[in-house]
């Protein structure tokens, strides 16, 4: 069994010259800049891009559009608005 937690808040993504140079450099290195100009947000002081995150048709994540996994049993859940501009975050565990 699955346990979502989740504050349900919308949050709005964030373009690329609104992350930290530093998080760019360390994180996100992998990225062409001219490709991934958005997409960005924080959750919980980690910084992600909606890039790491893999479609599922797991019946648990109903309602969401992606994952990523931290560990085996755990990770990050996010929906996507409507038009593509917010999103909403949670983590799930078992």
């Amino acid at each position: 069994m699955v346990t979502i937690k989740t504050d349900h808040k919308w949050r709005d993504l964030v373009y690329r010259h609104d992350v930290p140079a530093k998080v760019l450099a360390s994180q996100f290195d992998y990225q062409n800049p001219d490709d991934a100009i958005d997409g960005f947000f924080c959750y919980r002081g980690y910084w992600y891009h909606i890039d790491g995150f893999m479609r599922s048709d797991n019946p648990e994540f109903k309602g969401w559009h992606g994952y990523a996994s931290d560990s085996y049993f755990s990770g990050v859940l996010i929906q996507l608005s409507n038009d593509g501009e917010q999103i909403k975050v949670g983590t799930y565990f078992s």
